[in-house]
């Protein structure tokens, strides 16, 4: 399986641990020439921008482990741009989901990163 299948498949595993929670699933894998979101839901009436790290093992450290400032900030520009391209009025938050394992179990969840 390759790097892209799997990271996929963590994605479409997180986003339904999202829905059973109450999220509304927007987009999966949201994309400009610039930048990209792996996940944007929503959940009363706030928008949530989500980060997923998926590893098998943590061998080489955590999934979140991963999640510089830097990255931080990559992912703070892409909310931006997300949300002035959908005019979105209201809240939104950068959030960040680690996966673990063959069976990509949900091994973190942070609602807010900043």
């Amino acid at each position: 399986m390759s790097n892209y299948s799997t990271g996929h498949d963590a994605e479409v595993y997180a986003a339904e641990y999202l829905k059973q929670r109450g999220f509304k699933i927007i987009a999966l894998n949201w994309k400009t020439r610039l930048c990209e979101i792996d996940i944007v839901a929503t959940k009363n009436a706030v928008v949530y921008f989500v980060e997923v790290k998926y590893r098998q093992n943590n061998k080489h450290g955590s999934g979140l482990e991963y999640i510089t400032p830097k990255k931080v900030q990559q992912m703070s520009f892409a909310a931006e741009m997300w949300v002035q391209n959908e005019q979105w009025p209201g809240d939104f938050q950068l959030a960040a989901m680690e996966l673990g394992g063959e069976d990509f179990v949900v091994t973190e969840f942070i609602e807010s990163i900043m």
